[in-house]
């Protein structure tokens, strides 16, 4: 009688949701990702708000700076949550990016070591960076600033990053428009609920004014699904729907609605840390590979 209820056990969809957990973590860990062949910049963006960019952003660095890769965060949105996340001091007074907008400060002054993965580091925002849309209407290159200090970080550093992620405030100003020059490559979150799409096609059209006007190399390169419920039909057509517009660049990794994701930020990890065996834990590392392997498959 215990052997047959054992059984039914093993079979229940917890126990198979587990043990598919397990070898996807298991793949996951096993997996050594290849170093791009020069430094990949990333601009994390989605003017609809509450879409999972800061999330991505932490957790993608330190899935791939798990993996032994250089990567730095620049946070670019005055609510310093990116900042947050990574453990890094942000209080006002702290040299930040907003420094080196605005007082042709070094993006190697201001950095700071995250304790959440080695090869991890971040260039923090603080609260005097809600008023550099303003200050930086009068200054000279105000749409270039951020390219060029990141491009003298880059060509001089003993240890360059292999990758860049610039967390973007959620709006079409001279911050968002800094970032956008900055980068070569544009990654959109895409939340799998209502409205999804919405923005997305004046985001692209940003985008391209952007290639025109500032930044040939600009292009959108990654598309990634996030807080996917697999319950429920309106995510699943959502997915559908965002891989039918934009099947080549859309990942195969999808980021489930998570508590674990939702909680770490406020003991001020990335869930990579917070607890590396969980659902959203384990998808941003799929993720994170599947950019790393997708580069440099591109020549990347």
């Amino acid at each position: 009688m215990f052997h047959v209820e054992q059984n039914n056990f093993i079979d229940t969809p917890l126990a198979r949701e587990l043990s598919e957990n397990n070898q996807r973590l298991a793949n996951v860990k096993a997996l050594r990702l290849p170093k791009p062949n020069r430094t990949r910049i990333f601009t994390i963006s989605n003017q609809k708000g509450g879409v999972g960019k800061t999330t991505t952003a932490v957790n993608l660095a330190a899935a791939l700076a798990s993996k032994g890769l250089q990567v730095l965060v620049i946070d670019l949105d005055p609510q310093g949550n990116a900042s947050t996340a990574l453990n890094i001091e942000h209080r006002s007074g702290t040299k930040s990016i907003y420094d080196v907008l605005l007082n042709n400060v070094t993006i190697e002054e201001v950095l700071q070591v995250s304790s959440e993965a080695p090869g991890l580091t971040c260039v923090p925002a603080t609260i005097d960076l809600a008023g550099a849309e303003l200050e930086l209407v009068s200054v000279v290159a105000r749409e270039t600033r951020l390219k060029m200090a990141l491009e003298t970080y880059i060509n001089t550093s003993m240890t360059p990053p292999d990758y860049v992620f610039i967390d973007c405030p959620p709006s079409l100003g001279l911050l968002t428009v800094n970032a956008f020059a900055a980068a070569n490559e544009v990654l959109i979150p895409i939340q799998c609920e209502y409205y999804a799409l919405e923005g997305v096609s004046q985001l692209i059209n940003n985008i391209s004014l952007i290639r025109q006007m500032l930044n040939p190399s600009l292009e959108l390169s990654t598309i990634l699904l996030t807080m996917f419920d697999s319950r429920t039909k309106l995510a699943q057509g959502v997915a559908d729907d965002v891989r039918a517009n934009f099947p080549a660049i859309t990942l195969n990794a999808v980021i489930p609605r998570s508590v674990k994701v939702s909680e770490a930020p406020s003991y001020s990890q990335t869930v990579i840390t917070y607890d590396h065996t969980s659902p959203g834990a384990i998808s941003y590392l799929e993720a994170a590979a599947e950019i790393a392997n997708r580069g440099a498959a591109n020549g990347k």
